[in-house]
């Protein structure tokens, strides 16, 4: 069994090497997948070069492949605050990032209901939202615990989110001011979540949610005043049912591209805490 130790706030632990848990949503290219505000899904097609036609099946020596994709909108991504701003540090300045002890919770959204929010011109009493108290009562058990990174699961947890269209105005659960003013209170720096978006699709552009992670007032698009500019956001994410919520070594890996954004792999791997 291979194993690594590493050291979070003078704690030590060991995490299982040999154990990976994917959360990342394989892209298939010619078969069903995951979208989010995007009228055309991915695709693959040959590489074409003068008589060069890059596919072995019409005789080509070798395969090369042209993909074409949107991060945000098919399949796990993660993202900056450079996804608000204009200008800043692209994502590949910030990555790769060390692995990190992280917390799995699975949270079951409510409806607004009548809370302050549903008073809002793009928003529905009956969206489905995470509060504040959702996610403090599931992370209860490991509030002290030193974790850096969070990861949320949304009940009900089918496998149909593995190739789900999200369309329409409010196509998924999104975190309410509140719920994401409580992580960073946490100090999350790295954040995973099955969903398309921490907001509502449709919310006039105010993405609240992203710009109280990443520190950024209200309207504001200068990268300068985002106070956790470097802290990174990851999103349509999967975690496996059978995956027990609790603490993990959490492997974020993220090609160096000049962007907002970029295809993703999180990567969680079991943990237990070694003897002082």
């Amino acid at each position: 069994m291979r194993k690594i130790e590493f050291t979070t706030d003078g704690r030590r632990w060991r995490a299982d090497l040999s154990a990976p848990v994917d959360l990342a949503i394989p892209l298939q290219f010619a078969g069903a997948q995951p979208s989010f505000f995007a009228a055309e899904p991915a695709r693959a097609a040959p590489l074409r070069a003068g008589g060069f036609t890059g596919d072995v099946r019409l005789g080509a020596s070798c395969n090369c492949g042209v993909y074409t994709l949107a991060p945000h909108c098919h399949g796990t991504h993660t993202e900056c605050a450079a996804h608000v701003t204009m200008g800043g540090e692209h994502i590949a300045a910030l990555t790769p990032v060390p692995p990190s002890l992280t917390v799995l919770l699975s949270v079951r959204p409510v409806a607004l209901g009548s809370a302050s929010d549903a008073d809002a011109v793009h928003a529905s009493a009956s969206d489905p939202v995470i509060t504040r108290e959702l996610l403090a009562a599931a992370a209860a058990p490991w509030l002290a615990d030193p974790w850096v990174a969070l990861v949320i699961r949304t009940l009900p947890n089918d496998p149909s989110k593995l190739q789900r269209v999200y369309a329409g105005p409010c196509p998924a659960p999104y975190f309410l001011p509140d719920a994401m003013e409580w992580i960073v209170e946490r100090g999350v720096s790295s954040l995973v979540v099955d969903l398309p978006s921490l907001d509502r699709a449709e919310d006039g552009g105010a993405l609240a949610a992203h710009r109280i992670y990443w520190g950024l007032p209200f309207g504001e698009r200068d990268p300068q005043l985002a106070a956790r500019s470097r802290a990174l956001v990851t999103e349509l994410a999967y975690v496996p049912p059978a995956v027990p919520d609790g603490l993990y070594m959490l492997d974020l890996h993220v090609p160096a591209f000049g962007a907002d954004a970029a295809p993703s792999r999180p990567v969680l791997y079991p943990i237990e805490e070694a003897a002082a």
